[in-house]
Order: C-alpha cells, then structure tokens, then sequence
C-alpha cells in the first residue's frame, strides 16, 4: 500500500511540474507592441519610389555629360588653326611685285608710258637728223629687248614660286582635314583662297609682264615703219645732185 501511495503522489508531482510551463507561458510570450508586420503593398510601393528617384539621378547625370560634351564642342569650335601660310603667301606675292617694279626701260606708270610713247614711238619729227632716228631706233630696240627679258624674268619667278605653293597647299590640306572644330576648318578654307589668291596674282603678272612685251614689239615695228617712211623721204627728196670731183684709185707709191 506504502508503494502504490508513493507511486501516486510522484505521478502527481510529476504532473504538476508538467503544467507549470504552461501556466507560466503567458508571462514569457513576446509584446504584441514588438512584433513585425509584412504589408506587400507598402513595401512595393517604396521600391517604386526608390526607382523613380534612381531614375531621376540618372537623368541629371545624362543631362551634365551632355552639357560637358557641348562644352567641349563649343572649345573645339572656338580654337584656333595651329599653322598660317600668310607670310609665306606674303613673301611670293612680294618677290613677283619686286620684278614688276624693275622693269627695264618703259615701268608699269601711266605717266611714263605717255611720256615714252609722246617722245620715242610717236610721229617721226622731219627735222631730226639721222643721227637722232638712228639713237630713237636704237632707244626702242632696247625697251623691247628689255620687255622682252623682264616677261622672263617674271615667269622665271613665278615658277619658283610652284614649289613653295605645293608645300603650303599641302600643309593647309592636312590642316583641314585635321581640324577639331569648325573655327579651324574656316580658318584653314581662308588660307587656301589666299593661296589661290597669290597664284591669280601670279598669273595676272605674267600677263601683265608677256602684254608688256608683246606691245613694245609691236610699238617698236609701228615706230620702224614710220621711221622707214621718212628716211625713204628724204632719199628720194631732190638734192644738189651728183656732183664730179677727183677720186684716187690706188697709191701712186708715195
């Protein structure tokens, strides 16, 4: 009897310790005040915020690059072309200028060339010696040579200048091809309607130089043959006529 007492009261201890736990489980339980909720829909709509300000970030970005990138552009297009030709464009057209200017006999001068053509290549005067058709006609043979060899000369020059007209054209080529900015293609444009200029230049004073020439041959032949005339004048003018006189034909060895 003793043991079956002492089995009964452990199986009723045992159960009491069983149900403490859960007695005293209402004391350990978490606050309702401390616990998490999910709500789907605010958390979306916080990652839909997030995005548009990430958006928005990125568009001011696009926006600054591309205000950078037209500052660039606007520095390429405002520099200037690296390289000029102007003084050696300058120096050609100076040196074909120098030869115009020392021209032999009759200049490039309105006055002169009045003056000139007035005394040497106008009407024969009737009453001038031989002697001074003979230094006229020698005066206007030396202004055509003269004209003749200044028009070489000028080619000679102009010539010279080819070479020196290819390196610059070349250089401004490259130059333009190479340009950043639209300031430097302009600017290498100019330079080689300058070049272009110089060589129009070129041109006009070979024909200048070659027109020269050509109308001192033609003014010389009009004076020679007006020259001609009067000369022929006064050899079939009548004279005193033959006159005899003595003439000794070989040395009497005296």
């Amino acid at each position: 009897m003793k043991t079956r007492s002492i089995r009964s009261r452990a199986a009723i201890l045992a159960a009491g310790l069983l149900a403490t736990p859960i007695a005293l489980s209402p004391s350990l339980t978490t606050p309702a005040h401390a616990l998490i909720v999910f709500d789907p829909s605010n958390y979306a709509q916080n990652v839909l915020t997030a995005a548009r300000s990430l958006e928005q970030i990125t568009n001011q970005i696009t926006s600054l690059q591309n205000q950078a990138q037209m500052l660039i552009n606007q520095a390429k297009n405002l520099a200037s072309l690296p390289f000029s030709a102007l003084q050696t464009l300058q120096q050609n057209v100076q040196r074909t200028q120098q030869l115009l200017q020392q021209a032999q006999g009759i200049a490039f001068n309105v006055q002169q060339i009045d003056q000139m053509f007035s005394q040497k290549y106008g009407s024969v005067s009737m009453s001038a010696t031989d002697q001074q058709l003979i230094t006229d006609a020698r005066s206007r043979w030396q202004n055509t040579v003269g004209g003749l060899q200044d028009a070489m000369r000028v080619q000679a020059g102009v010539v010279g200048n080819i070479d020196s007209n290819r390196t610059q054209m070349s250089a401004l080529v490259s130059q333009s091809q190479s340009a950043t900015g639209a300031l430097q293609a302009t600017q290498a444009g100019n330079q080689l309607l300058a070049l272009l200029a110089q060589q129009l230049a070129d041109l006009t004073a070979v024909g200048a130089a070659n027109g020269r020439a050509q109308a001192l041959t033609e003014a010389e032949r009009t004076a020679a043959a007006e020259q001609g005339r009067e000369q022929r004048r006064r050899f079939l003018t009548p004279g005193s006529g033959y006159q005899p006189g003595s003439a000794q034909m070989f040395n009497n060895g005296n």
